[in-house]
């Protein structure tokens, strides 16, 4: 039997990828920076909240203020003005999302697919730190409100920067493995 068969004689490419031997080599491995996501996120927004009152704006750099800011909504305010059953759409989106990942990370290899996982522990984490905010307030506490002069871009938090950092290592392992997939099939490039 090949190195590419399992037991029963089907291809991986086929039966699909087994999970990893343990959960401890799967992209679960990544888990505590899921926790310490949610954790500064939550600790940073009780501080917003709780020394900020909702408006209240204050000036760090010329690019870059602190402002108590409540979104009702999902980025850049999409349907913030909805009637409120948003919020639980966008919390039982984000718990499916979760689940999903989850599920995801348990299947991947934390060693060979590194990137993979930190983005989507990255990604986990601020989906799981926004959903709390919307169980907890029924909105999300958005503070870092970045401008250039008098343009401004909608006020994000810490869970949205994880979602970001997430997304674009996706977009670099993908990128990655394009390039190792290019490599493989370019003649003297690493083709058997």
């Amino acid at each position: 039997m090949s190195a590419n068969e399992t037991a029963n004689g089907t291809s991986n490419a086929t039966a699909g990828a087994p999970a990893p031997a343990s959960a401890l080599a799967s992209g679960w491995r990544w888990l505590p920076l899921v926790a310490v996501i949610i954790l500064l996120d939550q600790w940073v927004k009780g501080l917003i909240v709780k020394g900020f009152v909702l408006g209240e704006s204050r000036f760090v750099l010329p690019v870059l203020n602190i402002v108590r800011a409540h979104n009702t909504g999902a980025a850049f305010s999409f349907l913030h003005d909805a009637g409120g059953w948003q919020r639980w759409l966008f919390t039982v989106l984000a718990v499916v999302v979760s689940v999903a990942i989850l599920l995801w990370l348990r299947r991947i290899d934390a060693r060979s697919q590194m990137v993979m996982a930190a983005g989507l522990a990255c990604i986990l984490g601020g989906a799981l730190g926004n959903a709390i905010d919307r169980l907890q307030y029924g909105y999300v506490v958005d503070f870092i409100l970045v401008h250039w002069g008098d343009s401004y871009f909608p006020a994000f938090n810490v869970a949205d920067c994880a979602i970001t950092i997430g997304a674009g290592l996706l977009i670099l392992d993908a990128l990655l493995e394009w390039r190792r997939e290019r490599k493989r099939n370019t003649p003297g490039g690493g083709a058997a």
